[in-house]
């Protein structure tokens, strides 16, 4: 078990930082993990949404950059 309070003392960039690292090492292991039966309509839904031009798109390396302004 993680010691939250080893989280909490964190600052917002650095639990970023630290979900990213997360999300890089299990997105190295896509086979072993399996999405929520929710998350194909999600995905479904945003894609319709894309196509009929109701959804912004953006780059993902400019999304985190914006993210990481928002909460510096």
């Amino acid at each position: 078990m993680i010691d939250m309070s080893v989280i909490k003392v964190l600052s917002v960039e650095q639990k970023l930082q630290v979900m990213e690292a997360i999300w890089q090492d299990l997105s190295g292991e896509e086979s072993s993990v399996q999405s929520p039966s929710w998350h194909q309509e999600a995905l479904r839904e945003t894609e319709q949404r894309c196509k009929a031009g109701k959804e912004a798109v953006c780059d993902w390396a400019d999304a985190k950059r914006e993210l990481r302004k928002r909460f510096e």
